[in-house]
């Protein structure tokens, strides 16, 4: 990397946390695009996993990520030791709170959460000092989070967000999807539609939000799925979504089996 300094190269950060799968690798593809030099890190950072949630299961392929980034132009790894970035106490780490943003939905379900992914973000950026950050709008509620603590740290950085890559049903690509059975996987498809269906209905000129919000829940119960939260939202602070707002995010998500899914459906009325 410093030789890519050096050089006057662009330099950019695909921050993972392994397992790689498609959608992780158009997050390479994109960095690829929009600079000349693209680290991807590899750190299951144990600060945004709750007491009760995957941390220790969570599915670590090292060897088989390496090669897949080399065959798709990754210039460089950084998979560092959670002693590296963290010292042997990390109840003693300083963590980084992004208020507003972060309160509801994913933050309210998972308490702790967005500060153990705005901790270790901030960290890999000032270790990195990449220009570029990409990061996989699936997760739309921790874009903004790391959206707001740049800018409100004065980072100089800029993030750059990466569509969706879907399966063939639609579900949205995790690594937790490997969690869920054949059948399960045909279940989870289910959120896309919901998505979708409510959106529509945005299209048509419907805003009775808490209506919608209300009936794609059933449809997720139906479909065998236990409901997190689904609320349509204003997209730029999460705000619940007003009769005045045109741009809107419908967030999803919802238990399945061992998984917990999360998807979302951004549009511009």
């Amino acid at each position: 990397m410093a030789q890519a300094r050096a050089a006057g190269k662009t330099v950019a950060l695909v921050p993972t946390m392994g397992n790689l799968h498609a959608g992780h690798m158009a997050l390479v593809a994109a960095a690829r695009k929009q600079a000349d030099f693209v680290i991807t890190s590899i750190f299951v950072n144990p600060l945004q996993f709750g007491p009760n949630e995957d941390l220790e299961a969570y599915p670590r392929t090292f060897d088989e990520d390496c090669k897949l980034l080399q065959s798709d132009g990754c210039d460089a790894v950084f998979a560092p030791s959670v002693e590296a970035i963290y010292g042997n106490n990390t109840e003693q780490q300083s963590r980084i709170h992004v208020p507003g943003v972060s309160d509801n939905y994913c933050g309210a379900s998972r308490p702790g959460h967005f500060d153990g992914v705005a901790t270790i973000v901030c960290k890999l950026l000032n270790l990195c000092s990449p220009d570029l950050a990409f990061f996989g709008l699936k997760d739309y509620q921790q874009f903004l989070v790391i959206q707001k603590m740049v800018r409100d740290l004065a980072m100089n950085v800029q993030i750059a967000g990466v569509e969706i890559v879907r399966e063939e049903n639609g579900l949205a690509m995790s690594s937790r999807n490997g969690y869920l059975s054949p059948e399960q996987r045909q279940q989870a498809a289910a959120i896309h539609q919901c998505l979708q269906a409510t959106a529509a209905e945005l299209r048509s000129g419907n805003r009775n939000f808490q209506a919608l919000e209300a009936s794609a829940r059933t449809l997720l119960e139906q479909a065998g799925l236990q409901a997190d939260y689904y609320a349509i939202c204003n997209a730029s602070n999460l705000q619940a979504a007003t009769p005045g707002d045109d741009r809107l995010v419908i967030l999803a998500a919802a238990y399945l089996g061992p998984s917990r899914l999360i998807d979302n459906l951004r549009l511009t009325l």
